[in-house]
């Protein structure tokens, strides 16, 4: 359902409750219809479809500040008796008029008279409201709101050549802020989380020591008693809680900037130039924004596709949305591109990038084969209102950031909580007891203690390594891995690599900690060493788990595979069925699995 479908039953009292039967939602008790005072003579249009309604009406005559510096003068008192409902001059950049408004809207009235209900009629209704308001030819030049300065940077912006190419270098901008900003707070997470050794010192309390040592999970156990609680307490929710908000930085920032973006009036400019490189594909320009906003995380952006007008070319935006590369498969790049390239960060820098790319490049053709079959349908034009050029409100943008946070930590948060509670459920279930190389390393660190205690620690430490690693394989998720390994054996993939990808299917973020914990017997996959014996893991028979035909395999299917339950979830409610989730897992499943085995084939 569209943006403007959700308005008008709510004006209409017919949107359904969620999760109420199907029960309408009352109509408003009041309307506040916010209208820009530097373009008035279009903005009327809306005005008169909302007072049709008929309903206690408020007008926020906003950006007053612009339309002062510019020359316009509106009286509120002329243009109230004009429209038939309370006017309230306000800007929402600098606050002026907001407490009026606010005080305005419970004692709002129902509009004394109707506009005409046909189109025409509006139109001659609204140029006759400006000519009460404005002088003899003034509200002409209403309409142009600094036409000559706006028009003179359109021409550059929006220039088929020019345009696209600003487009590229402000985007790059954008998401090299976005990764190089974020990791300074999504760091001091990690350490809150996972802990940070450097930070220790010797004057901290025991409790504090731990608590930066070892991060709050390390916190637990040393509060909790050793047991299945602290277990539990540790690595499902600690965990899990870690899992679902080290991203969140990233989203933040993303958010923010692309808030900044509209408020200039360039993101409108945006879509504008993207719609001429996705109108071939069977995308309005719309599909700009959403797909914008997936790259941080496809929850928000495919709840943006409401703003997209036509229902097919909504569902076809839904639907691709995932393809576009979210902030929790970058530890899979990470991981995979250092594999491919150690000690060649340019390599991997445009491996990662080809991956972007790759993302970009199903999601659009993908696009193109829905719109051509389920989804045929005529090409709509883009009808696009472009804002005049301002300064944007960090104050507003800061605002917005946080409704969208909180939307986000409420709705995907618990699902990933969820996710991360199940999944060390089946990994820690059912108990074994250690393999007998494990009491063998053990008594041999014992002898050796007192006279060798690094070679002990040494050898305690590869015990420790062995049980964990042979507990998760004899877990229910290590069965599951070599009960499905049959499957994805043509990908390249041995049973530790099958079950890191079946827990990736419920969101691929637990994928690094998953081949973490089989290989090395730990949840920090941060550390060099770690990662080198993540590089260097061998399969059962000895040969390496991850040879270069196999990481190929699975970087790409990371790149397209559909692996994140919240969003199956909110593709679901957002289409209007759950045939669209099934349709979108399947599709990038298949797709994934067939180009893996490709990639695996062709470099094997």
């Amino acid at each position: 359902m569209s943006e403007a479908e959700i308005c008008r039953r709510v004006l209409a009292g017919t949107l359904a409750i969620p999760g109420s039967g199907g029960g309408p939602v009352a109509a408003p008790g009041a309307v506040c219809v916010v209208v820009d005072a530097t373009n008035l003579p279009r903005n009327l249009l809306l005005v008169g479809e909302a007072l049709r309604r008929r309903l206690p009406t408020v007008i926020a005559l906003n950006m007053i500040d612009l339309a002062r510096k510019r020359g316009l003068h509106i009286e509120p008192g002329v243009l109230e008796a004009a429209v038939g409902c309370r006017v309230i001059v306000c800007s929402a950049r600098t606050g002026e008029g907001m407490e009026t408004l606010r005080l305005a809207l419970p004692k709002a009235l129902v509009p004394n008279h109707t506009p005409p209900g046909t189109q025409e009629g509006l139109e001659a209704w609204a140029d006759g409201v400006c000519d009460k308001v404005f002088a003899p030819g003034v509200h002409h030049a209403a309409s142009a709101g600094g036409a000559t300065f706006t028009d003179r940077i359109d021409r550059v912006v929006t220039h088929p050549i020019l345009g696209i190419l600003i487009f590229a270098l402000i985007m790059t901008g954008l998401f090299w802020t976005i990764f190089s900003l974020a990791k300074v707070p999504m760091d001091f997470l990690d350490a809150i989380f996972g802990g940070k050794a450097d930070w220790v010192s010797s004057w901290q309390p025991a409790w504090l020591q731990v608590m930066i040592g070892e991060g709050l999970t390390g916190l637990v156990r040393h509060v909790l008693p050793s047991g299945l609680l602290a277990d539990f307490v540790a690595d499902g929710v600690v965990s899990g809680i870690g899992a679902t908000i080290i991203f969140l930085p990233q989203i933040c920032l993303l958010f923010f900037l692309i808030s900044l973006l509209e408020d200039t009036g360039y993101l409108a400019r945006a879509a504008f130039v993207m719609d001429r490189v996705l109108r071939p594909f069977g995308l309005p320009g719309h599909s700009f924004v959403p797909l914008l906003s997936s790259h941080a995380c496809a929850l928000p952006g495919i709840m943006a596709c409401r703003g997209i007008p036509d229902r097919k070319e909504r569902l076809a935006t839904i639907l691709v949305a995932p393809f576009m590369t979210c902030s929790a498969r970058l530890p899979v790049y990470v991981l995979m591109t250092g594999i491919l390239f150690p000690d060649r960060p340019m390599l991997a820098a445009l491996a990662f990038i080809g991956c972007y790319l790759l993302g970009m490049i199903a999601g659009v053709v993908s696009a193109l084969i829905a719109r051509r079959t389920i989804l045929r349908g005529p090409k709509r034009a883009m009808a696009l209102e472009l804002p005049t050029y301002k300064l944007p409100s960090f104050a507003t943008a800061a605002i917005g950031t946080y409704d969208r946070a909180k939307i986000f930590l409420k709705k995907a948060g618990t699902n990933i909580l969820a996710i991360c509670i199940v999944l060390w459920w089946l990994g820690s279930f059912p108990h074994v007891p250690p393999p007998p190389h494990v009491m063998e390393l053990r008594q041999q660190a014992a002898a050796v203690l007192e006279t060798r205690p690094d070679k002990a620690a040494e050898l305690t430490g590869e015990a420790d390594h062995v049980e964990v690693s042979y507990a998760k394989a004899h877990s229910f998720i290590g069965r599951m891995g070599h009960g499905v390994q049959p499957i994805f054996a043509p990908l390249g993939y041995d049973w530790q690599l099958t079950v890191g990808v079946l827990t990736s299917f419920a969101a691929r973020e637990v994928f690094v900690s998953t081949m973490s914990v089989i290989i090395t017997g730990s949840e920090d996959a941060e550390g060099e060493g770690v990662f080198r014996e993540i590089s260097q893991a061998r399969r059962d028979d000895g040969s390496p788990v991850f040879t270069r035909a196999t990481a190929w395999s699975v970087l790409i299917f990371f790149v397209l595979a559909m692996q994140c339950l919240p969003t199956l979830a909110v593709t679901a409610r957002e289409a209007g069925h759950v045939k669209w989730a099934l349709l979108q897992l399947a599709w990038m499943s298949a797709l994934a699995y067939l180009a893996a085995w490709a990639a695996y084939a062709l470099l094997s």
